[in-house]
């Protein structure tokens, strides 16, 4: 069974301790089995504090982040590469000290717009770094999530394809391919046949609206999506993820362009992702009939 969870900047902008226990209290209330807990100040994260409110609402918890200009593990600046996968690594540890079960998100660049291609030399840079902070991760039992992104994001993976083959470079048991409704309504031609293609490498699945706000009121086909994640009987994390200039991360905020009130009420857009999230699993598990996808050799969901 899927854990059901949720981005703790649909609640807060930051993680205070005041955050911290808004954040989580909320996310506990309302049924959630998780909560991604962003680490884009790994220094703001009073790890004791918070692993203490985890286990008091008996609450998960997952990490996520992306990199930035000066942490990109791509960069042909060896010291630049350097901190970036010091920095990956101290985030594992946090995860450690947490309990957290994933460690999530951008992990393979920046998180910027960039102006020219990867390279062969970065990209495989980036595999052998990533390596080795899964790894590390790994002697804790921590899974290592690579996230899929629009190419306004990254120039590393848009594509689930791509994410499935930097996998595969780096090559360990824990590496897992993230993917994310939000970016694979802007790259893929077919999400549900991504989904089916990715298989066994889907660690970790984000549910977003095509315009970050309420589920059900942008483009993306939820039926299908949430069919293809029961025909590879995915049982990973479901995280749902959405943003608001209400709540602010002045970081995030700058970064994806979240210049737009989508919602003012985290707590009402909570509890309708996890009602729409339950419901959508609900009719995919009642779908019996199954059809050839054209160009996939296999049965699935149509």
């Amino acid at each position: 069974m899927n854990k059901l969870g949720v981005h703790a900047l649909s609640w807060v902008g930051g993680w205070t301790e005041e955050e911290a226990t808004t954040a989580i209290e909320g996310s506990a209330r309302l049924g959630y089995d998780l909560i991604e807990i962003p680490a884009l100040d790994t220094g703001a994260i009073d790890v004791d504090g918070t692993a203490s409110l985890l286990e008091e609402h008996g609450l998960g918890a997952t990490i996520s982040l992306g990199l930035d200009p000066t942490n990109d593990i791509t960069s042909d600046d060896p010291a630049i590469a350097a901190r970036g996968e010091d920095h990956l690594k101290t985030v594992v540890s946090i995860a450690r000290d947490l309990g957290a079960t994933h460690v999530c998100g951008v992990l393979h660049s920046a998180m910027k717009k960039y102006m020219e291609p990867a390279t062969e030399a970065g990209i495989a840079q980036c595999a052998t770094i990533l390596r080795q902070v899964c790894e590390a991760a790994d002697a804790s039992g921590i899974e290592v999530g690579l996230e899929v992104v629009n190419r306004y994001e990254t120039n590393v993976i848009n594509t689930a394809a791509q994410g499935v083959a930097l996998c595969k470079m780096v090559g360990t048991s824990n590496v897992k391919v993230h993917l994310d409704t939000y970016h694979m309504n802007i790259e893929e031609a077919d999400s549900a046949r991504a989904i089916f293609e990715t298989g066994d490498y889907l660690g970790y699945f984000h549910i977003g609206e095509s315009h970050r706000g309420y589920l059900g009121s942008g483009s993306i086909d939820f039926d299908s999506v949430f069919r293809g994640l029961r025909q590879v009987n995915y049982t990973g994390p479901i995280v749902f993820e959405s943003f608001s200039s209400k709540v602010v991360n002045p970081q995030l905020s700058s970064m994806l362009g979240i210049w737009r009130d989508l919602w003012d009420d985290g707590e009402d857009l909570c509890r309708h992702a996890i009602e729409f999230t339950k419901a959508h699993l609900q009719a995919a598990d009642r779908v019996n009939g199954l059809v050839r996808h054209p160009g996939v050799g296999g049965v699935f969901i149509g």
